[in-house]
């Protein structure tokens, strides 16, 4: 009979996914897709007591984990890689009762991630909300006559989570007047102005906005001279 070289392993038991067809030395039973190497001779999981063994292959670390804690016996499985020239971890057999008991764990777990995940998006949007309308009400404080509703129109717009806008940079959340400024020009140039026809009439981006400065300055004049609005609620 042809020996097996023992793969490497620094403690524990290690069980082999063979490349060629092997049967037991000891009851002849193949070929074997496990087996374990006992002074180089193979050994099916039955003949080495592992039968009772369910095999985890590799892939989620924390259940792989907590099966071997929940596990009184367990083996590393491990297969020979031909062009690395090693052997290379293939998963761990466990206790079926173990594994059960690791996945209840792993689902606790994921359901606990689930709810933060969803407490963190509570919060994250009830802190949006705030900053929109304390934007908005920065919008109002600097021009006066912008309407209450085009004020918070352009405060949401430029506060997108994400969005990269004006809103999102560092002077935008600490409502710097360069920042707020730049957000009420942009939502009177996309709104108030044939800006956009411009552009997609294939008008140079710089030119479009040279056409339409003044129009744009007439209405932020306006709304800087006006009456304050204030937000309500």
């Amino acid at each position: 009979m042809t020996r097996l070289a023992t793969p490497p392993h620094h403690g524990g038991l290690l069980v082999v996914q063979p490349l060629r067809h092997r049967r037991c030395a000891a009851c002849r039973r193949g070929p074997l897709s496990l087996l374990v190497l006992e002074d180089g001779a193979p050994r099916c999981l039955q003949c080495a007591d592992l039968g009772h063994l369910v095999f985890l292959r590799r892939g989620d670390t924390a259940l792989t984990r907590r099966s071997r804690e929940e596990s009184t016996l367990s083996a590393v499985v491990v297969r020979f890689n031909r062009r690395k020239a090693r052997y290379e971890r293939q998963g761990v057999l466990v206790e079926e009762a173990a594994l059960a008991r690791a996945e209840a764990r792993c689902l606790a777990d994921a359901e606990a991630r689930r709810r933060r995940r969803a407490r963190d998006a509570k919060l994250r949007a009830a802190q949006d909300v705030r900053f929109t309308r304390a934007f908005a009400a920065e919008i109002l404080r600097l021009f006066p006559g912008c309407p209450a509703e085009r004020a918070l129109a352009i405060a949401t717009h430029a506060s997108v989570r994400g969005s990269g806008r004006v809103g999102r940079s560092a002077a935008g959340r600490s409502l710097a007047e360069g920042a707020v400024v730049s957000a009420v020009v942009a939502g009177v140039r996309h709104v108030d102005t044939p800006y956009d026809q411009l552009l997609m009439s294939g008008v140079p981006r710089y030119e479009a906005r040279r056409r339409i400065a003044g129009t744009v300055e007439a209405v932020l004049r306006t709304w800087e001279a006006g009456v304050e609005v204030r937000l309500t609620g």
